[in-house]
């Protein structure tokens, strides 16, 4: 089975690669083709599954390549985990925001629809070429904004694209795991839009355990989310949110500390990758060890600034330990060998949330199978939950058409709509910064 990587030079791949090389099964992928229009980074990834494939027998075959129709011909998997601009547009996208006073992060806010704005075009030919050139492939798309990219590409690819995320996965472990069941036996109750999602319950054998959870504060203050809301937020929205949304509830706080941090949290990480990008040019430097190294100073450092608004502390351990590459391997593997599994994903909403249309693509658990995921029916949410979810939907909205118009005005009322853009003067100063600094939004006019 062929899978290609596209962003196969970026620093998060060789965590797909390494839970590949323990995948013993009948089915299994035998050949990894890494695309990325940067042949330096496809290279020192290169090095690094070599050294994780040393001394593992059978590990896939890995090839690269800078040509998006040769990797994309005979793939039976694309995983697309793109970054249009790179982690300097990334920081880009940072400054704008926090110099208008508002959020910059590339999921949330000013900077998700920036990022969105430079994202969807390319996304959206990639769909099309995987339509023309790849038609019985399945495409996991971890490319953020996760929601509205799977979105875009899901009007050429239908339900053959598949979002991913591995935040509700994380909440639902750390929750089961403080209420001492097995995370793997547990269903969680979630539902929302990527990175805007609520954990509304959590049963172990056939109980919901939420509501002894919510019933005692020191429960609730012993995990992330717990430590990050507090307790009486917690107890107040009956319900535990997806870290995301502290971007939502603790705005002020947030951009305040954003704003007194030495460095964004972009700029931190196209600094520190591109130490580790440096050190693989020299070709008797560890590949593999310095991978690592990185890896685990940046996750440690993994929503700091939420962290320091909230007095929440360091992250836990068993937190650094990634995750979003189990869930995409979990999901490939149900959809090739017909294990069935249920799995939180982004999906077309088919009347799962009636406060959508049938195309709005949200986050909710999904049963797979050969055929694909399918939504599981879920209660409605509560008034303040399906408010803030069907505002963002219309941001995102506004931006799908945006980036198929080339419309300036629209992508102004997509900044101008957004929860945490408090003005239609911020707005259109947001636009001028964004096309002033990414010429990938010249098409803007």
């Amino acid at each position: 089975m062929r899978l290609t990587i596209l962003g196969g030079g970026g620093f998060r791949v060789p965590l797909v690669y390494g839970a590949l090389l323990g995948d013993r099964a009948e089915g299994r992928v035998t050949r990894v083709v890494l695309h990325d229009l940067d042949a330096g980074r496809l290279s020192a990834v290169a090095r690094v599954l070599a050294e994780q494939a040393a001394d593992v027998p059978g590990a896939p075959e890995v090839t690269v390549t800078t040509d998006l129709d040769e990797a994309l011909r005979g793939a039976d998997f694309v995983f697309s985990a793109i970054r249009v601009g790179g982690l300097e547009g990334r920081a880009a996208d940072e400054r704008v925001a926090l110099a208008e006073g508002v959020l910059g992060q590339e999921t949330v806010g000013a900077g998700g629809i920036a990022y969105g704005l430079r994202t969807v075009p390319v996304a959206v030919d990639i769909a099309r070429r995987v339509a023309r050139l790849a038609p019985d492939a399945w495409v996991i798309n971890f490319t953020n904004p996760a929601g509205l990219v799977t979105e875009a590409m899901s009007r050429h690819l239908g339900d053959r694209v598949i979002g991913i995320c591995d935040s509700p996965v994380g909440l639902g472990r750390r929750i089961a795991k403080v209420l001492g069941g097995s995370p793997r036996e547990a269903w969680i109750d979630y539902v929302g839009l990527n990175h805007l999602g609520w954990v509304r319950g959590l049963r172990i054998a056939g109980r919901d355990e939420l509501p002894r959870l919510l019933a005692d504060p020191t429960l609730l203050g012993s995990f992330e989310e717990g430590r990050l809301f507090g307790p009486q937020w917690l107890q107040s929205l009956g319900a535990v949110p997806n870290e995301y949304l502290h971007y939502y509830y603790f705005n002020r706080e947030t951009v305040a500390a954003y704003q007194r941090a030495e460095k964004t949290r972009g700029a931190f990480l196209r600094d520190q990758q591109a130490g580790f990008y440096e050190e693989m040019k020299r070709p008797d430097a560890s590949a593999l060890a310095a991978w690592e190294r990185t890896r685990a100073e940046r996750e440690a450092t993994y929503m700091a600034e939420n962290r320091d608004a909230a007095g929440a502390g360091e992250r836990e351990e068993d937190d650094l330990s990634g995750g979003y590459e189990k869930v995409a391997l979990a999901l490939m593997r149900a959809i090739a060998r017909d294990e069935r599994t249920t799995l939180i994903l982004n999906v077309r909403n088919r009347g799962t949330l009636g406060a959508l249309d049938a195309e709005a693509v949200i986050e909710v658990p999904c049963l797979v199978d050969a055929n694909g995921a399918h939504p599981v029916a879920v209660d409605p949410l509560p008034g303040h939950a399906t408010g803030l979810v069907c505002a963002v939907k219309a941001v995102e909205r506004e931006v799908l058409s945006a980036a198929a118009s080339g419309s300036r005005t629209t992508a102004v009322k997509a900044f101008a709509l957004h929860p945490l853009v408090d003005s239609v003067g911020v707005a259109r100063a947001l636009v001028d910064g964004y096309t002033a600094v990414h010429p990938g939004l010249a098409y803007l006019r």
